[in-house]
């Protein structure tokens, strides 16, 4: 795919936002030596949502992306996000010079964008449509034309955060994803992906109006900037 065809069908891929496979429930989570039993109960099953969100086999993601506070010294103020597409993390930057740092998947080379925006809409359990560029692509998909309902198999996962400029929507989301095993990859199609879990506890603590930050990516289309 050449890189002029890319940049044109950015906007109809951001929108996409997909994970493919669903995660299967675990259970009798092998124990990592090292690692903080805490963590086990961080990422453990959440029965009480609408729907139950399994616990994750932590032993499939390097552990630095797991979630925890962090000393910060960027300039950005308490309450903002900061993203930081190379390194795969996301910071919520909190006084002090401290942070909560959270494990993210990220777009492939090409379809990562960096600027500012504001999160003026957030959802649980959100409704996800594919673009038609997509269905396009993938006919299997006209199903959901119209929308694919909040879900365990819905490629935003449990929740989702909407990025505007303005009054502008950059089809750009923060979401959950059903493939925690992607956490501290590029894999998705533009957007910004955490755990279940993680997603669940960062749309707890910002509202909506938070300001985010998306740095510059050595392997991003730099669309916003």
């Amino acid at each position: 795919m050449s890189r002029r065809f890319v940049a044109l069908g950015l906007p109809f891929v951001l929108g996409g936002c997909v994970s493919t496979r669903p995660m299967p429930m675990v259970s009798n989570m092998p124990r990592r030596p090292g690692l903080d039993p805490a963590y086990y109960a961080m990422y453990g099953e959440l029965p009480d949502e609408r729907f139950p969100v399994p616990a994750v086999n932590i032993d499939e993601i390097d552990p630095t992306y797991l979630r925890r506070p962090v000393a910060f010294d960027g300039a950005e103020r308490s309450g903002t996000i900061v993203v930081d597409p190379d390194q795969k993390f996301l910071y919520l930057v909190q006084e002090g010079g401290r942070a909560m740092r959270y494990g993210v998947g990220v777009g492939r080379e090409g379809f990562g964008w960096s600027g500012n925006a504001t999160i003026k809409r957030k959802a649980e359990w959100p409704t996800w449509t594919p673009p038609s560029s997509m269905i396009l692509r993938q006919p299997e998909l006209e199903e959901y034309a119209n929308g694919m309902p909040g879900g365990p198999e819905n490629p935003l996962g449990a929740r989702a955060l909407y990025l505007y400029q303005g009054d502008r929507d950059t089809l750009y989301r923060i979401h959950g994803t059903t493939e925690p095993q992607t956490i501290g990859t590029r894999v998705s199609s533009g957007c910004i992906r955490l755990i279940n879990q993680d997603v669940i506890d960062l749309h707890r603590r910002v509202p909506t109006g938070t300001r985010v930050v998306v740095r510059g990516s050595s392997g991003a289309f730099d669309e916003f900037s």
